[in-house]
């Protein structure tokens, strides 16, 4: 049996030094990075945040993945935990309002290389030292370009009209609020998409939440790729180079040109990732993380998200 938690390695820089946010456990007396158990119908992703803003007081979003520990638990159970890097603003640490309680008595930033001898536990010292890899290699600052897919609309057979006024399905409208939290674990901050209605019904209710424009892209609506598919790539290509928070919705049939660009950008095996996302179901995402640290962006991380990922 396993049982699914999900945390993060929160890091700021301060005059050139990294510093990790540390907690020590009243329970257990010891020192590790903030993490707790998937709540029922919490995506990994949803869990990462609520639990570090419960541990730390911190509102964070998620960065680059770092990679999942097991270990056991007991004798029948293991404990699977998702890490995710997450940067940590001035804004974001002075707006924090953690207090002690019964389960974190302390929240602690401390110098990476000092970290190591404070934390308690093996793996929690491979997690710091992939994230100085990550920094040593340019890549632990990111930003997210993610591309989504509408959520579930009425079926072409059972509408009758003009094929962009197409309306979501009940199933399709809850889908499009359930978005809301689980793009925000990593907040997109420019909202491209299709002027069709199922795409802006779709990513309309994430926008409205955070005050965010809708920029309607007539390229990325089926019609637009149909037509023209050298400048839905163009989009998707300036997307890319600009290497800004942002997130993207379209449809199936524009997926391929795309993720065909995108791909382009990658290593083979972050490619095929991204090559995966053209068959991407309704309100599935794929998260692209870039860095700007060279002189021209790159790819550092892919990972798919899905609403009916929710344990």
């Amino acid at each position: 049996m396993e049982v699914y938690a999900a945390g993060a390695v929160c890091w700021r820089e301060e005059k050139n030094s990294l510093l990790v946010a540390l907690v020590h456990r009243v329970r257990y007396q010891d020192w590790t990075f903030p993490k707790g158990k998937v709540d029922p119908g919490e995506t990994l992703a949803e869990t990462a945040v609520r639990e570090i803003k419960e541990e730390t007081g911190l509102k964070i979003k998620l960065g680059v993945p770092l990679q999942t520990m097991t270990y056991p638990l007991d004798k029948s159970k293991n404990k699977v935990v998702h890490y995710w890097a997450a940067r940590v603003s001035d804004k974001t640490l002075a707006s924090s309002k953690f207090k002690p309680n019964d389960e974190i008595s302390e929240v602690v930033w401390v110098k990476a290389d000092e970290a190591f001898s404070k934390l308690s536990y093996v793996h929690d010292r491979e997690l710091l030292q992939e994230l100085l890899e990550l920094r040593k290699s340019g890549m632990l600052k990111t930003k997210p370009l993610i591309i989504l897919r509408h959520a579930a609309a009425t079926p072409r057979a059972d509408y009758v009209g003009e094929d962009g006024k197409r309306p979501l399905l009940p199933d399709g409208k809850k889908q499009a609020k359930e978005l809301i939290r689980l793009l925000s674990a990593y907040g997109p901050k420019r909202v491209f998409t299709s002027p069709w209605r199922r795409c802006r019904d779709t990513i309309g209710p994430y926008a409205k939440a955070h005050r965010y424009k809708l920029i309607e892209r007539g390229e990325l609506s089926e019609m637009g790729n149909a037509k023209g598919p050298a400048r839905t790539a163009k989009v998707a290509k300036q997307l890319f180079q600009d290497a800004r928070s942002s997130v993207l919705c379209t449809h199936r049939p524009t997926l391929p040109t795309i993720t065909e660009v995108l791909a382009s950008y990658a290593e083979p095996a972050l490619a095929k990732l991204i090559l995966e996302a053209k068959t991407l179901k309704p309100a599935e995402f794929v998260v692209l993380h870039l860095t700007t640290s060279g002189k021209k962006p790159r790819l550092v991380a892919v990972e798919h998200q899905s609403l009916s990922d929710r344990l």
